[in-house]
């Protein structure tokens, strides 16, 4: 087959070198890519976001399945156009993406379903909205009701946190993302994220993780797309993963049939979980990053047999196979990310470092310049280690974040210590 992946992230990166591993795959493109996924892959540089161009790319390369990794392309209708042109496609429709596109959508789904979840409202006004604000109290949550790269959401612990982040937020700071604002009720507890295929009926688990979404140890500082992950999230008990299928993730697929737009692609359901229950944080219309990370490297080649099986509709019965193991990724990012960092640094310690079933260097925002490779975005290295316990996959993967040479990069040093 001839597989083109969308995307230029860590995520993507860990999904071509999963992909790539399938005797299945004959030709791997990615686009844009990275300078991580060109070692494994051709690389194409076409606009992502135009369904046009997508579909006149695979109709020129022959292109027989395609993957989504991003929002925004799902956002814009990617998969819309692909499968209008015939093209085995894994991804919801813009329709159905509207689960990560819209927190207000997610919702009212929600309230459709009866999926336990905070207690909510949305506004436009800043007015009514620290009214709001003032008559609930804090801890409370503030998120921007579009795509905000993973930061447009404020876990506000005293009021007038919480009416600066109305300003924020209306005001402009996520552009059109923040154009409506929903305001929730605070859940305590811990979070982990599940992560199901579904084919629009059909659905099935297929792992667990826990990332690290404040920059700083401890988990301190602002919230970032994500600085570590690990996996399987102990927290997510058999028992709690069979609750949440029952009550939160069938319920909003058979609701989102109902609504005459289902559901096919991966499913990522952020879950707050205290005593024996779930309730839904968010959900998300694509696999996560960092934990696509923890989740390839124990996968593997299968994960193209079940993308393959979502897209065409025979989930049923499918099954995944678990080794036994824990695998943690540690992200490095620029300095001064998530706010204003320098491009163009280079990375060196990159060529001694291992690349097998158990180790892996997974590239998200680096680019390749005069033979060297230099940093070119946020978050920019995910150092990922898979073992037989997650004591051993902390270690492993953090020798190796030790054995990168890059002054202007930095991680958190405490990732799994939810675990521990």
């Amino acid at each position: 087959m001839n597989i083109l992946i969308l995307g230029s992230g860590g995520r993507e990166h860990a999904l071509a070198w999963a992909v790539k591993q399938n005797p299945k795959t004959d030709r791997l493109i990615v686009a844009p890519g990275n300078a991580g996924m060109a070692q494994l892959a051709e690389c194409a540089d076409i606009d992502i976001l135009d369904g046009a161009t997508v579909v006149t790319f695979c109709e020129e390369n022959a292109v027989d399945f395609v993957v989504i990794g991003p929002e925004a392309p799902l956002a814009a209708g990617i998969a819309d156009a692909t499968r209008a042109a015939g093209i085995l496609t894994f991804g919801p429709s813009a329709a159905a993406a509207r689960l990560e596109a819209s927190k207000r959508f997610t919702k009212e789904v929600c309230d459709s379903c009866g999926a336990p979840t905070a207690a909510w409202a949305r506004f436009t006004d800043p007015a009514p909205a620290k009214a709001y604000i003032r008559a609930n109290g804090a801890p409370i949550v503030v998120k921007a009701d579009g795509l905000a790269a993973g930061k447009g959401v404020v876990v506000a612990m005293t009021v007038p946190e919480a009416e600066a982040a109305i300003d924020d937020i209306l005001g402009g700071a996520f552009g059109d993302a923040g154009a409506e604002v929903v305001i929730e009720e605070f859940m305590d507890g811990e979070e982990a994220s599940l992560f199901i295929l579904t084919d629009g009926l059909n659905a099935l688990p297929i792992g667990t993780a826990q990332d690290h979404k404040r920059v700083g140890d401890g988990d301190t500082g602002p919230n970032t797309g994500g600085m570590g992950a690990y996996s399987p999230a102990p927290v997510l008990t058999a028992a709690i993963q069979q609750l949440a299928m029952d009550e939160i993730v069938l319920p909003t697929i058979k609701e989102m049939a109902r609504r005459g737009t289902p559901y096919s692609g991966v499913l990522y359901a952020g879950l707050m979980i205290k005593n024996g229950r779930a309730r839904l944080v968010e959900y998300n219309a694509r696999f996560g990053d960092p934990e696509t990370q923890v989740l390839m490297l124990r996968l593997g080649a299968q994960v193209l047999d079940l993308m393959l099986a979502t897209a065409e509709h025979r989930l049923e019965g499918a099954q995944v196979h678990w080794a036994d193991d824990h695998a943690l990724t540690v992200v490095m990012a620029a300095k001064g990310y998530p706010g204003a960092y320098a491009k163009g640094s280079v990375i060196g310690g990159l060529d001694g470092q291992p690349e097998d079933s158990r180790h892996m260097v997974f590239h998200a925002g680096t680019a390749a310049h005069d033979g060297q490779i230099i940093a070119n975005g946020g978050r920019v290295l995910n150092i990922t280690a898979r073992a037989d316990t997650l004591v051993e996959a902390q270690a492993a993967a953090y020798a190796m974040v030790d054995a990168i040479d890059w002054p202007e990069g930095f991680c958190r040093r405490d990732i799994g210590w939810r675990a521990f």
